[in-house]
């Protein structure tokens, strides 16, 4: 088979193949590629020298069975077999449920949580979207400090293991959705720069130098990307992809990035002749990301709103610090104000950034869908001091609250994995890295961080401990016991609720109507026949729903339909989705 790699600052390129060494030559129709063939097949070991350097793992790399810094394995994906046949599933009227691989399970791997399916399929979501599964050091994390951007986390079983995870969702009848990390490589194995221009200091993230994306060489750079996402969507045939923190990808050219990688993916849909979609994480609150192509836009097909999250969290938690501080001022009017305009800061003053922030949706041209609602996720609940849920401060009834504006709202909704059973494990913040600078510089960081926020560090879990790992794990007796019981049972209640009345699917976010008392602490809004509401606060409330014949099509607590005068009677934290033909 033929190897090759481009790299163009290197003079001199040898391939480790297989216990032989050979030269490779320059590609004369590629600048800075290099080539060699050598007998190979699934599972042979391989590197690249770089002017008589070690040998390292290919930047292109769909294996690496011993970690980041090991070598890379050849991978035949034609050798896996098939087992479902699979349409796709498009994007609008999904329900999504994020996972993280290594702690839904105690075990922690694909073939793992594959056995755990069908329980979402029972549940009725429709996709199961997958926090990273890129290579890191060690064997647990989130996944975001990944490298070898085509390849899959060993410890999770590798590249087979997914494709039976992929086979056995499709079974079922779920998608499935992988989130990627484009804007930055972990900061261990990471061995890009080696090779070529992979980053510029023209530009900086969060996390360091950002990747090369606009800088001399960023033509092959933006290869690299393009082809590792077609390569997940392609070679194990994933429904979509999650692109983590998309306003950290900094692009001066006149095609940005996500353009391009739209537009592949849409090539590729038409080629396959399955949907495929492309979801963003970003804060910056601009529709031309959602936007077609044809219309000025970016292309993708939806985008996380962290703002109705925000909203949601403050009205039923009271919490106003950081950035929730513009939220809590009136909650639910801003709850309101996400559930009817997508966004809530569209043009205003963010006292957290200190600056006006978003730009107004146009309701006439985006629908509902390409916006992702949610309570929950691993960011909002990891990336808190000991990682708690809602469910360790919230009642019952506030929590089916939650569940019933996220399931029945216009957005397509979101779940984090086990919220569904009001889970007691928290989910926290955990690395396994095995540099033990590192590691101590990661545990100081993180306690510093929180000691900044009023938390003793003793207080702030040890990420490197396994124990915080541990504690993150699902407990699957749960989902058995009365309390959780009734909680998911609510929840595949409005899930199939939302299958079941096609105005809860509707794209058009210009026709929902939303009433709301921000001192009563109640809210009620109506898509199309069906009006859902909600009390947040402590005592019983009367809305006013009007005087259409109503039916009841789902309650927390017992409630009577409205009364002659259209009034209708909500117990204390307790919701109703009521049917107004």
């Amino acid at each position: 088979m033929q190897f090759e790699v481009w790299a163009p600052q290197a003079g001199r390129v040898t391939l480790h193949c297989d216990g032989v060494t050979r030269a490779m030559e320059q590609d004369p129709e590629r600048a800075g590629w290099w080539t060699a063939d050598a007998d190979a097949r699934d599972g042979t070991r391989y590197g690249f020298a770089l002017d008589d350097g070690p040998a390292r793992p290919d930047p292109r790399s769909r294996r690496q069975p011993d970690g980041p810094d090991g070598l890379s394995a050849v991978v035949d994906h034609g050798l896996h077999s098939w087992r479902a046949e699979w349409p796709g599933r498009p994007l609008p009227g999904a329900v999504l449920y994020e996972l993280h691989v290594g702690t839904y399970t105690r075990e922690g791997t694909l073939d793992a949580a594959a056995e755990r399916l069908e329980h979402l399929a029972e549940l009725g979501v429709t996709h199961v979207e997958l926090m990273p599964l890129c290579p890191f050091p060690g064997r647990h994390g989130w996944g975001y400090e990944g490298v070898s951007l085509w390849a899959v986390h060993e410890p999770y079983g590798g590249p087979a293991a997914l494709k039976r995870f992929v086979d056995r969702a499709h079974e079922l009848g779920l998608g499935v959705v992988l989130d990627v990390v484009h804007n930055h490589l972990g900061p261990s194995g990471n061995y890009l720069p080696e090779f070529g221009p992979y980053f510029t200091d023209r530009h900086h993230t969060p996390w360091g130098t950002a990747v090369n994306l606009d800088a001399p060489g960023s033509d092959e750079v933006r290869a690299f990307l393009i082809g590792s996402a077609l390569a997940w969507l392609r070679d194990y045939r994933l429904d979509g992809l999650r692109l983590d923190a998309v306003h950290a990808l900094v692009d001066t050219r006149a095609v940005h990035f996500l353009e391009e990688l739209s537009a592949a993916v849409d090539a590729l849909a038409a080629d396959s002749g399955r949907p495929l979609f492309l979801i963003a994480e970003s804060d910056r609150n601009d529709a031309r990301l959602i936007t077609g192509r044809a219309e000025g836009g970016l292309g993708l097909q939806a985008q996380w709103n962290d703002d109705f999250h925000h909203a949601l969290h403050t009205a039923l938690t009271g919490e106003s610090q950081g950035y929730y501080a513009d939220f809590a001022r009136a909650p639910v009017a801003a709850l309101a104000k996400t559930l009817t305009g997508g966004f809530f800061h569209d043009g205003t003053y963010s006292s957290f950034r200190g600056r006006r922030h978003g730009r107004p949706l146009d309701r006439s041209k985006i629908a509902a869908h390409r916006l992702l609602g949610y309570s929950q996720t691993h960011d909002q609940v990891g990336n808190r001091a000991q990682g708690d849920r809602l469910s360790a401060g919230l009642a019952p009834g506030l929590l089916a609250c939650a569940a019933t504006l996220v399931l029945t709202g216009p957005a397509t909704p979101m779940l984090f994995m086990g919220e569904e059973w009001a889970a007691g494990t928290p989910w926290q913040f955990f690395t396994d890295h095995t540099d033990p600078e590192l590691a101590e510089a990661v545990r100081r960081g993180r306690r510093r961080e929180f000691a900044s926020h009023g938390w003793a560090e003793e207080d702030v879990p040890d990420p490197q401990d396994p124990a915080t790992r541990d504690r993150s794990c699902l407990d699957w007796a749960e989902p058995g016991r009365e309390h959780h019981a009734r909680v998911l049972a609510w929840y595949r209640r409005l899930i199939a609720l939302r299958q079941e009345q096609p105005d809860l699917t509707d794209p058009d976010l210009a026709d929902i109507k939303v009433a709301h008392d921000e001192e009563a602490r109640w809210l009620a809004f109506r898509r199309g026949d069906i009006c859902v509401a909600v009390n947040l606060s402590g005592t019983p409330v009367e809305i006013p729903l009007g005087t259409r014949p109503a039916e009841i099509l789902a309650a927390w607590e017992p409630v009577s339909p409205p009364d002659d005068e259209g009034v209708l009677r909500v117990p204390g934290e307790s919701c109703v989705v009521v049917a107004q033909p």
